[in-house]
């Protein structure tokens, strides 16, 4: 049996090693969404999170550990991620994928998972965060979309839905996926930290996710 790291599929092989279909509708965050206003407080909080971040990002590299604690942490405290009855669990291993008709199992490591522990099955994460090491954010946040589908469609089991998200820490690239016969998923539109406006839809569809 070969083993592969998910890390460096590509997502022809995601596709058909998990059943994978892309849907190509251009739906906006509001559609999947409930996107409330970010109150004064959030505004300020944010804002702060982008100065910090571009602190770093002016020395031409940011290390995957210090947009994890720069940007991730403070904004998924922020969105509510800490607060009961969600869960935050970080760089844990995925149990191993097989795929039989392929002869093949997948492994690999998940940056962050949250998961509700209100829930029927409250051993499954229902929103992955990958984040991508960027260099002079030259490396797309969708280079990582392979493996964060890998995840997070592999936890759809006993789920109807499960929401992931890739990040170099600049761009955000949130995607939506269903269960079904194939599994479904949605890449929403990208979002990032710098531009004042997507930056609060960034922290608008956190605080959506982490409510539903």
């Amino acid at each position: 049996m070969t083993t592969l790291n998910a890390k460096n599929l590509t997502l022809d092989q995601v596709h058909r090693f998990l059943n994978l279909q892309e849907r190509f509708e251009s739906l906006p965050f509001s559609k999947l969404l409930l996107l409330e206003p970010l109150t004064e407080f959030e505004q300020q909080e944010l804002i702060q999170i982008r100065d910090d971040f571009r602190y770093y990002l002016t020395s031409g590299k940011v290390l995957e550990g210090q947009i994890k604690l720069l940007v991730l942490a403070p904004l998924l405290r922020l969105a509510g991620f800490y607060r009961f009855p969600i869960q935050i669990t970080l760089e844990q291993d995925i149990a191993e994928i097989a795929i039989a008709d392929e002869d093949i199992t997948i492994n690999g490591r998940a940056d962050i998972l949250a998961i509700n522990k209100l829930t029927a099955k409250a051993v499954s994460p229902y929103f992955w965060v990958l984040v991508i090491e960027t260099k002079n954010s030259q490396i797309d946040a969708l280079a990582g979309l392979p493996q964060l589908l890998t995840y997070a469609a592999h936890s759809l089991e006993g789920q109807t839905f499960v929401w992931g998200l890739t990040t170099n820490g600049v761009s955000y690239r949130f995607v939506y996926l269903q269960a079904g016969q194939p599994v479904t998923y949605q890449l929403l539109p990208e979002v990032n930290l710098i531009d004042a406006e997507r930056a609060v839809q960034l922290l608008q569809a956190l605080k959506a996710i982490r409510n539903l």
